[in-house]
């Protein structure tokens, strides 16, 4: 039978102890930078996570440093002795969720956000389709007329208005499954579509897609997969987490496939993390290390086939901010460079 879980546990609090205090990561911390304070820093963080497990401080008393952590892993790039700062900042997060009093509404809401909206394509693709009507209806420029986006919660009006435009319910509907490579195959991967990128952005992946196959690639859209579980993982809802990666795990083995690949840095970034989810040696760790070696991002898949030409002179200026996804997680900073020194005439 299974101990109970302690809250060190939780924690990741052994882990802890790998850090020597040595303040390599204080100028690699954006919040430490800004604050100048040592419990927005991550050793000051780790100090604070230690007595927490201990029972010295509060979990209330924790939160305001977790939560304030960007999560960018800057300090785990720069951290000379490995500490695994990510995945105690996720066990914080757990410990602090799991023990967090809400009002009954909010939790309702988060619970209908987390479990059944973000989860599910067909309710993703619903928003998509609700926001295509708002614009196409003109409800949306009557509404910048009157000023009522101003007036919203939660930024909601600044949201709206960089919204890019929405394909139409049919251009959704008619989405190939399994698009062939357009010259010799080189690659046959798995697309991941992701839960806000297929509902928003939609039509950026059908442009992924595209320049995969331009490249060389014969891609699949599977309908099983599901949401990363990014979302519910910064949200400290760990059990979500857990068991939204079980089910890209069974999708991806169920597939014949060289790579899964993701245009999306956040989603990357926790899907070659997965086996962090599960106990080493388990039958679940196994599974998902078999998973992770097959994610990669977009760009380093695209650069590997080198397969695009780009004939046609493009008078652009291109400005690129790195994600910190890609640059400490996913550890990828050549290959988008490389593709956009490629284009002609950008600068």
């Amino acid at each position: 039978m299974n101990e109970p879980e302690t809250l060190k546990d939780v924690m990741n609090y052994e882990k802890a102890f790998d850090c020597v205090q040595c303040g390599y990561c204080l100028p690699a911390c954006p919040t430490y930078e800004t604050m100048e304070t040592e419990t927005h820093s991550p050793r000051g963080r780790i100090q604070l996570m230690k007595l927490a497990a201990e029972g010295h401080i509060s979990l209330h008393e924790l939160e305001d440093p977790v939560e304030k952590c960007l999560g960018c892993m800057a300090c785990v790039t720069v951290c000379p002795t490995n500490v695994q700062y990510d995945q105690m900042l996720e066990g914080a997060k757990h410990a602090i969720e799991k023990n967090k009093e809400k009002p009954k509404h909010q939790a309702a809401l988060e619970k209908g956000l987390f479990e059944h909206a973000v989860p599910s394509s067909k309710i993703m693709h619903s928003v998509g389709n609700l926001t295509w009507m708002y614009q196409k209806s003109g409800l949306q420029t009557f509404a910048q007329k009157l000023g009522i986006l101003s007036k919203t919660p939660l930024h909601l009006g600044e949201f709206a208005s960089v919204l890019p435009p929405m394909p139409s319910p049919k251009q959704r509907a008619s989405r190939e499954k399994v698009q062939p490579a357009q010259q010799k195959e080189k690659l046959r991967v798995a697309f991941f579509t992701g839960c806000v990128m297929d509902s928003v952005f939609f039509t950026i992946n059908e442009q992924s897609v595209e320049l995969l196959t331009l490249a060389g690639a014969s891609v699949v859209i599977p309908e099983e997969q599901t949401c990363c579980g990014a979302l519910h993982a910064h949200a400290g809802r760990h059990d979500e987490a857990v068991a939204l990666a079980k089910q890209n795990i069974q999708m991806l083995e169920d597939l014949n496939v060289d790579r899964i690949v993701n245009n999306a840095g956040g989603c990357g970034a926790q899907m070659i993390r997965y086996d962090h989810l599960f106990d080493e040696g388990s039958d679940w760790h196994k599974r998902a290390l078999a998973f992770v070696a097959k994610v990669e991002d977009i760009t380093k898949v695209l650069a590997e086939l080198d397969g695009l030409q780009f004939t046609k002179p493009l008078n652009y200026t291109i400005t690129y901010q790195p994600s910190c996804h890609m640059t400490n997680v996913q550890r990828i900073t050549n290959e988008p460079r490389q593709l956009m020194n490629q284009l002609r005439g950008c600068q």
